[in-house]
């Protein structure tokens, strides 16, 4: 798990960092995920997303109306025909996350050294003194001392946009908060997160469950982004859920990891869910700073000798509202990629940025960048030696696929599969050069009806 520094290339030509980038046929192989949202879901702005890099496109359900999302996506779908360029579709869900309502939508203003009260009584105006919440067992989860940080977008690290509150006194439901900084809240909902403290609540709400029967089924969403998970059960349940939604049948599962919690059950996690989150915000609020580095590292490593997606966030939060990246967010960036990152997700840099697209087009050419000192060597036997002896027969033809693939200096490595599992499967060598699938998908007749299984199945289907 020490290795991951040891993946750049060595020595790296001086020369080679003053020469322009060159534009390749290929993007970056690192993939970015762009949320869609008030600054990204017109068709021209969607396209031009497309077009710099963007090859998934999240749906944050924790907002908004599934209306307001359908409209986004058929815009989204109107950008894939007119740029031709594939985007899957990520459904994030809402699960077991606090939130305060601001019904008013007035800023709030909060001072430091004063005081507010958390209440779950809904019927309360959101103001300095009291804030309504929509989990009646808070009371029950908290202790005095403990901490607890709110705000529109957790959490930037402006302390002026999120408050940082520590539970003074539990009385009855409410919960009483000295407040540790001045900040002003604005907007209409704002997310509580209890530093390290079990919330009982599911990680699949029932309102999860209709947006995904509902919105899910309608579009057939290829991910679905498990917000919350704390337990391999919570992945196992959601798991349950889509088999029974025939559409979903072969939608994968990305476990978002967002507190110690989750951590704690890392492992058992990875081995149910088909991809991992690492979602920084709420992890670099759960977690001591000092500790952030070493879990995401080797959180990255498992994933990898896993042959598992990992997806990491909150990388370029200053592109918000600036259009370039701090030196820091943008070393950040290739650290990820040499750590072993297969993908970088925006959050509000493109949902409500003012820059989405210049910043997805920065982060993929700082990937490519990292990409090029990527010590694929290093990587390849790494994974060789941790899946040891004997290989399983599809691992042996796809580690030596890599290896004759690099030898002969091939272009792509094409792969003909039915279920995408040998590509994902060629994927996890980290060969240099990009993995086409081709879908071979499989018959299936019920003697009056001849069918395909398998992507893109609605299109092969023909009548006798």
């Amino acid at each position: 798990m020490h290795s991951s520094h040891l993946l750049l290339e060595e020595p790296i030509r001086m020369v080679s960092i003053l020469e322009p980038s060159k534009p390749n046929f290929f993007p970056a192989m690192t993939k970015i995920v762009g949320t869609l949202g008030p600054k990204s879901r017109s068709v021209e702005v969607i396209s031009a997303c497309l077009k710099a890099g963007m090859s998934v496109a999240r749906f944050d359900f924790s907002w908004d109306d599934p209306e307001y999302h359908q409209e986004t996506l058929e815009n989204l779908k109107n950008a894939i025909k007119t740029t031709k360029k594939l985007c899957a579709v990520m459904l994030d869900t809402v699960g077991a996350e606090m939130q305060v309502v601001n019904k008013s939508e007035k800023a709030i203003s909060l001072e430091a050294d004063g005081q507010v009260v958390l209440t779950p009584d809904r019927g309360q105006e959101a103001s300095s003194q009291i804030l309504p919440i929509n989990f009646d067992g808070l009371a029950k989860s908290m202790k005095k001392g403990d901490t607890i940080f709110i705000g529109q977008y957790l959490f930037t690290g402006s302390e002026t946009t999120s408050v940082w509150l520590e539970v003074s006194e539990v009385k009855g439901q409410d919960v009483i908060c000295t407040i540790k900084n001045s900040a002003t809240l604005a907007g209409s909902l704002f997310t509580l997160h209890a530093s390290q403290v079990h919330i009982d609540l599911p990680t699949l709400t029932d309102k999860d469950k209709e947006v995904i029967s509902t919105w899910g089924v309608k579009n057939k969403i290829d991910f679905l982004s498990l917000s919350y998970t704390r337990h391999a059960e919570d992945v196992r349940q959601a798991r349950e859920f889509l088999s029974k939604l025939g559409d979903l049948s072969q939608t994968q599962i990305f476990a978002k990891i967002e507190n110690v919690e989750g951590l704690t059950h890392f492992d058992e996690i990875l081995q149910e869910a088909d991809g991992i989150i690492l979602s920084r915000g709420n992890l670099g609020i759960d977690l001591p700073p000092e500790k952030v580095f070493f879990f995401q590292k080797s959180a990255l490593y498992k994933c990898n000798m896993a042959g598992k997606p990992a997806v990491l966030t909150r990388v370029v939060d200053s592109m918000t509202d600036n259009l370039r990246p701090t030196r820091a967010e943008a070393t950040d960036v290739a650290n990820a990629v040499l750590d072993g990152s297969d993908a970088i997700l925006l959050g509000a840099e493109t949902l409500r940025g003012l820059y989405p697209v210049e910043t997805i087009s920065t982060v993929g050419k700082i990937c490519a960048e990292a990409e090029k000192v990527f010590n694929q060597d290093l990587y390849f036997k790494k994974t060789v030696k941790y899946v040891g002896e004997p290989m399983t027969h599809l691992e042996s033809i796809a580690s030596s696929a890599v290896r004759a693939a690099i030898k002969v200096k091939a272009s792509v490595i094409i792969c003909f599969t039915s279920s995408g599992r040998a590509a994902r499967l060629i994927a996890k060598y980290r060969p240099t050069m990009p993995v086409l699938s081709v879908v071979i998908p499989r018959l299936k007749t019920n003697q009056l009806k001849w069918s395909f299984s398998g992507a893109f199945e609605d299109n092969f289907t023909s009548q006798l």
